[in-house]
């Protein structure tokens, strides 16, 4: 065998090696764990440090407000067409919250409309049958009580929507789907906002983005400092589920209507005393180019007659003569009947307030005692 392939036989002979060199490099992990088994030690936990200022801020607004919140179940009775026996079957689920130390609880009329029954879980998982105390429909609000013999859940503490700003982060805890508390965050994106349902026109809400889906209603809107400020009432969606756009009923309005339902069973909205129709005066002020309410009858012995109010008349070939047209309440403006009842609905009965009427063209005011 000359020098060459002797050469070339420890080339072959090299190559080989590293080839099987790097073969068991690469299959070292493989045998390994085919020797060893799979590793059953966990990984190292890296330490994350503390909590954000603002998550702790959230927690703690949530583990203070959450007891305080309900979750509520309805029921509506069938008969058998059988047997004609009655009995109840599910209805809906929504959200609710605590109004004070006997037992109130404050939802949304939406919630138990049609309803035959109702249930309310605590947080810590008590359940009670609740009975009906009243409800204001034109507010979407409902008032349940229930009788807790121990350890009552402390109410949320109330706060005021008058001054809240577009930009305030919010907080919205509910029942959502039927998952249990569950928090929910956004900002509100708009203030004095106006929802139609079935006829039904709910003035001054609140808008917020925080996710309020099917279950939230009824559940509490709060501020940053825990207060309430809202009641989840409604989302804008063609789906049903949360789009960016819910709305909520504002704590001033809680608070007015909610005390009175407690004690009369209902809420009576102040009242001018004069007969509005939305249809006819859509067409009377587009006629006159003007914006207001037209005043067709003023009722005898009312405020609006005790404060010289003029209605609309006919004559005797039936030309329509336009009455009064209110303008402003306390200044700030009335264009629709829907507006007109939503103003006089921040006050109380027995208040005065001061309206601003076109009378012949003539811009005038007068002061009414509700």
């Amino acid at each position: 065998m000359n020098r060459e392939d002797t050469f070339l036989r420890r080339l072959f002979w090299i190559s080989v090696a590293v080839i099987a060199i790097l073969l068991v490099w690469q299959l070292l992990p493989w045998i390994e764990r085919t020797l060893t088994g799979p590793s059953a030690v966990p990984r190292a936990v890296t330490p994350r440090g503390d909590l954000a200022a603002d998550e702790k801020a959230t927690i703690e607004i949530f583990e203070r407000a959450k007891g305080s919140v309900v979750f509520i179940t309805t029921q509506r009775q069938v008969v058998d067409p059988w047997t004609r026996n009655v009995f109840n079957v599910p209805r809906g689920t929504g959200s609710g919250l605590i109004w004070d130390d006997l037992g109130h609880i404050v939802t949304n009329f939406h919630v138990i409309a049609g309803a035959s029954g109702a249930r309310v879980r605590l947080n810590d998982g008590r359940d009670y049958a609740a009975s009906l105390v009243g409800v204001s429909p034109d507010h979407d609000l409902a008032v349940l009580r229930i009788r807790v013999p121990f350890d009552r859940p402390q109410p949320l503490p109330v706060g005021t929507s008058a001054d809240l700003m577009v930009g305030q982060k919010v907080f919205a805890i509910g029942n959502p789907f039927g998952l249990d508390w569950t928090l929910t965050t956004g900002v509100v994106s708009a203030l004095d906002r106006s929802i139609s349902d079935n006829g039904r026109s709910i003035e001054h809400l609140i808008q917020t983005d925080a996710a309020i889906n099917p279950g939230n209603s009824g559940g509490p809107l709060l501020d940053s400092a825990g207060r309430l400020i809202g009641i989840n009432t409604a989302i804008y969606s063609p789906s049903g589920a949360s789009a960016g756009i819910g709305f909520a009923v504002p704590v001033d309005t809680v608070n007015r209507v909610v005390p009175e339902i407690i004690a009369t069973g209902r809420y009576v909205r102040p009242a001018l005393g004069v007969a509005v129709d939305e249809n006819i005066n859509r067409q009377v002020t587009r006629r006159l180019g003007v914006k207001g309410v037209v005043v067709l009858r003023v009722e005898p012995d009312s405020p609006a007659a005790a404060a010289g109010l003029r209605g609309s008349r006919l004559d005797e070939e039936g030309r329509f003569y336009p009455g009064d047209i209110i303008v402003s309440v306390e200044g700030r403006e009335v264009d629709s009947v829907a507006r007109l009842l939503a103003r006089m609905d921040d006050f109380r009965r027995g208040e005065r307030i001061r309206l601003g009427i076109l009378r012949d063209g003539q811009p005038l005011e007068v002061n009414v005692d509700l």
